[in-house]
């Protein structure tokens, strides 16, 4: 067979084959996203359930969670959450976290910022290392810490106190933070802090003025993080604020809660001071949502 004689492909077939391709990548893709939006569906089910019925069991008689506990309650006992806040005292452990992650997140933020602003933007000698040193913290569990970290609180005479767990609240949450803040810090244009330094602005105005605000987004973005593991820290309460338990945070309030009554537990005041600690959870993000999505994806681009 010849050149001349070999069948070619006519314009109206052309056309038949790019559909057929273009029915099977919609096929393959529609597949992909069954699976995919199936597996976030299975994954919201997995969270979202458990405190739904912590928020229903709240409301509840001990009776009714030991024998119908996925039934809905026969009334709505407010008593079980003000029973939670003053009897059990949650509301003091509640004030207490909140002083705690306050001071904690506050400090994290400013030193994590300024950390991560320096070795984003300026060049010397031991950057590197230096910024390597930080983000190698994020390694160790905080367990592997836990038995040196007991001597240098207590010899630091912080033992005890909110401010030796602020300090190591702060301490534990710096190389995420440093480790976030400079990826994102080094995706700010160079051209607006150049202007503001040729039209005098030092390096600190320069800093708390013009580069915090534009890092907004990242900003947010990481002190929700920081927040939520301050929040539900209970390892490091648990060992560095045992006695007084009028210092205690929330972690430690609510397993005080479940373990003092032993077999007669206050089932209905635990499942409501839950209740109680995790508001503020969904609280922080339902706000923040937002900024949290748009801190993520913007510290990727360049």
């Amino acid at each position: 067979m010849t050149t001349l004689d070999r069948p070619t492909t006519t314009a109206a077939e052309e056309p038949g084959a790019a559909r057929g391709q273009d029915r099977r990548l919609r096929r393959e893709l529609g597949v992909a996203n069954l699976f995919s939006h199936g597996f976030l569906l299975l994954w919201a089910a997995l969270t979202a359930l458990p405190l739904l019925w912590m928020f229903i069991s709240s409301f509840k008689s001990d009776g009714e969670i030991l024998s119908d506990p996925w039934g809905l309650p026969g009334a709505l006992r407010f008593e079980n959450w003000s029973r939670a806040w003053t009897e059990a005292h949650i509301g003091r452990y509640f004030l207490n976290s909140g002083i705690v992650v306050a001071g904690s997140l506050t400090l994290t933020m400013l030193l994590g910022a300024t950390a991560a602003y320096v070795f984003a933007r300026y060049e010397f000698r031991g950057r590197q290392v230096v910024y390597y040193l930080f983000v190698g913290g994020m390694m160790f569990p905080v367990f592997l810490a836990l038995v040196p970290l007991f001597f240098v609180v207590r010899n630091a005479g912080l033992f005890g106190s909110w401010t030796g767990l602020i300090l190591v609240y702060a301490a534990y949450s710096l190389p995420f933070t440093v480790f976030f803040l400079t990826a994102f810090f080094r995706t700010l244009p160079t051209s607006i802090a150049e202007a503001a330094l040729i039209d005098g602005c030092g390096h600190f105005r320069l800093f708390f003025r013009v580069m915090l605000p534009m890092a907004r987004p990242g900003l947010i973005s990481v002190a929700i993080f920081n927040f939520l593991s301050h929040w539900n820290q209970f390892i490091l309460p648990q060992v560095l604020m045992q006695g007084d338990d009028s210092k205690w945070v929330l972690a430690q309030g609510l397993t005080a809660l479940a373990v003092s009554q032993g077999y007669q537990g206050d089932f209905s005041g635990l499942f409501a001071g839950l209740t109680i600690a995790t508001l503020p959870v969904l609280a922080v993000y339902v706000a923040f949502q937002r900024q949290i999505q748009t801190g993520l994806t913007a510290g990727q681009l360049k």
